[in-house]
């Protein structure tokens, strides 16, 4: 999977109609919905924003609206476009100003379609690599030897605290996890105890 290193735009035309096409990096779903719902609030084609999204390690959870266009037409077309790109974590939002022509069904799915792909082309993209987020806790007297198991893994230290049993804060790449587990269960002679503070989100699709 592929993740945004910056957001992109692109202004598309069909019919005298003007489509403004953003994308712009998002790791939730509600994250997306706030990009969209800010995105409502900044343009004078009457706060009608299509959207649609895709996040998740997997690109796993995803959603769309056609917000105010009829069924189908707008959404559902930009998010089978994001579908194909191979991106997550991703949201793209459409702001179409009317030009006086209708552009029918057929044509609105069009436009759509147009406005994410060329979004996409814009797009400046770097390899995803999940992580995993947790917390070790363990006595002070395995401490340093934990430090040398963690140091050989990409185990990135956020916080630590010496208050009682020691407590790690870090996070390293999500397929490293197992090696890092089996490591510590055999250091402490039994399951570790490890909070997971990024478990990973169900399927959403709507």
């Amino acid at each position: 999977m592929l993740v945004l290193t910056e957001p992109a735009v692109s202004e598309t035309s069909a019919k005298n109609s003007r489509f403004l096409t953003e994308a712009t990096f998002a790791d939730s779903a509600e994250m997306a919905r706030s990009i969209w719902r800010r995105k409502k609030t900044l343009y004078d084609n009457g706060g009608h924003i299509q959207y649609a999204f895709i996040v998740g390690p997997q690109g796993n959870i995803m959603g769309c609206s056609d917000d105010g266009e009829p069924s189908g037409t707008a959404g559902r077309p930009m998010l089978e476009v994001l579908k194909g790109s191979g991106i997550t974590n991703i949201v793209v939002t459409a702001a179409r100003w009317f030009g006086g022509t209708k552009l029918g069904t057929g044509g609105l799915v069009h436009a759509f379609t147009i406005c994410a792909q060329s979004v996409l082309r814009n797009a400046k993209t770097i390899e995803f690599v999940p992580v995993t987020e947790l917390i070790l806790t363990l006595p002070y007297p395995l401490y340093r030897q934990a430090k040398r198991i963690l140091g050989n893994v990409s185990f990135s230290v956020l916080d630590e605290d010496f208050s009682g049993n020691i407590r790690i804060h870090g996070k390293l790449k999500e397929a490293e996890f197992p090696m890092l587990k089996t490591q510590l269960t055999d250091l402490l002679n039994g399951e570790p105890q490890l909070e997971i503070l990024n478990p990973p989100e169900n399927v959403e699709v709507f």
